[in-house]
């Protein structure tokens, strides 16, 4: 039973690393606190509580987050300190071993947090409360908002692919889903509290249905139809679940936006069976045209990993070749790491710091070159932009449906209001184009 008065009029504290994914579960925890009557603590206001939801796709991104821990406990020193998240779950003894955490949970003990906190009062040494990997059975629902325009609504967690640089399997457990009708009801609940474009979230969201038996186009076809979201976006599909006949219905839905995130992970077909992945460049070359040709104006991003053991010159000058072909917008390009207990370790061919530096920066002015030119070939036209509350200081901005971000003079009640814009030049930082706004819709 949890003590709803030890709650009142607390102050928290919250930090999240990583993937949408955990940014809609911590907004999640968030709202339910809030409605305990606890508060998130303004900037130089002292938490009673700190939660940091982690992220450990690299070696970086658990340094990353020891580093935000250790800041938070000198910020808030005598808070109540959770770790929960992927590093959480894969290196408990760990985090708990941090100087100043309090409790950490695994990915099944995330769900229910509200009952692992106890009174609030620290603890000698920090407490774990995680399964073993294969016990991670739960899906646990999640739609949120929290501080951003669009909501994030988390429709599958886990992964069955076990890519052999990847310990993703191992921190979210087997791959799972919620029930259509109950992912509508979320979205519909969404569109009551004023949302207007919603991301569709998970860890590998074309893998939909294990659970239910559903298919993810059965999802989209259901959320399609729900009335008051202007916009549906679907986060990083992989390219073998990404059917031609979703493409297809993306293609010819008025909810669903042109935008496409397509992991790609390396262009030569012989590091993508290192990696094990289930499909070849060829399928990837297919998936990109047929997008082009059905939505010519579609962003297509796509994720990259650089100098995976077993990644020659060779291999790599292949993949670049590959990559510059593809008529993609943008390339998310990520360093490889070595993460412990992956099968990764057993391929031979290690890449240097130093070429994995190269290789990264060559990729990084290859995307930037793609991206200039998705955004220069719309400098002219007039389209419809969703506007987001500015920072302080700051011109409104917001993103036409494929994703092209804009700037315009407004003020703050535009926050979340549909404007047909004319899309002049680049900004100065070149991360945006400038805009004049037409007609308020």
């Amino acid at each position: 039973m949890i003590d709803t008065n030890v709650f009142q009029n607390k102050k928290a504290a919250y930090y999240t690393l990583g993937c949408k994914l955990n940014f809609s579960e911590t907004s999640t925890i968030a709202r339910h606190l809030e409605e305990l009557g606890v508060r998130t603590a303004r900037k130089g206001e002292k938490a009673d509580l700190c939660i940091v939801n982690t992220c450990s796709v690299t070696d970086i991104a658990d340094k990353k987050c020891r580093q935000v821990i250790h800041r938070l406990v000198r910020q808030h020193p005598g808070a109540f300190m959770v770790v929960t998240g992927c590093y959480a779950q894969l290196k408990p003894a760990e985090v708990a071993a941090i100087d100043g955490v309090d409790l950490v949970l695994g990915a099944e003990q995330k769900k229910d947090i509200l009952a692992h906190l106890g009174n609030l009062a620290k603890r000698e040494k920090g407490e774990v409360a995680a399964s073993p990997v294969k016990d991670i059975r739960t899906f646990a629902p999640s739609c949120s908002r929290g501080d951003r325009t669009r909501f994030f609504l988390k429709v599958q967690d886990g992964c069955d692919y076990f890519c052999t640089y990847c310990t993703i399997p191992f921190a979210r457990g087997r791959s799972r889903n919620g029930a259509i009708a109950d992912l509508v009801r979320q979205a519909e609940q969404a569109a009551r509290e004023g949302g207007k474009e919603i991301v569709l979230t998970g860890v590998n969201v074309g893998d939909f249905g294990k659970s239910t038996g559903e298919t993810f186009l059965d999802l989209v076809k259901a959320l399609d139809r729900v009335e008051g979201i202007e916009r549906f976006r679907l986060s990083s599909v992989e390219p073998d679940l990404l059917t031609d006949e979703l493409v297809a219905y993306i293609a010819a839905s008025r909810r669903f936006v042109p935008y496409f995130h397509v992991p790609l992970q390396s262009g030569c077909d012989e590091v993508l069976r290192l990696m094990r992945r289930r499909y070849d460049t060829a399928l990837f070359a297919h998936k990109i045209g047929w997008i082009r040709e059905l939505m010519p104006d579609a962003f297509i991003g796509m994720d990259v990993i650089v100098g995976t053991r077993g990644e020659t010159d060779e291999y790599f000058e292949r993949a670049y070749d590959f990559i510059k072909g593809l008529d993609v917008s943008q390339l998310h390009v990520f360093t490889y790491s070595e993460r412990p207990g992956t099968q990764a370790l057993k391929i031979g061919h290690v890449v240097s710091p130093e070429q994995k530096r190269r290789r990264c920066h060559r990729l990084l002015e290859l995307s930037e070159q793609k991206s200039d030119a998705f955004y220069a070939k719309h400098i002219g036209q007039t389209m419809e932009v969703l506007l987001e509350k500015p920072k302080a200081a700051s011109r409104m901005h917001g993103f036409t449906r494929n994703y092209i971000r804009v700037e315009v003079d407004g003020d703050a009640s535009l926050d979340n209001h549909l404007v047909e814009v004319s899309l002049g030049g680049f900004n100065e930082e070149h991360t945006a184009l400038q805009g004049k706004i037409v007609e308020r819709l």
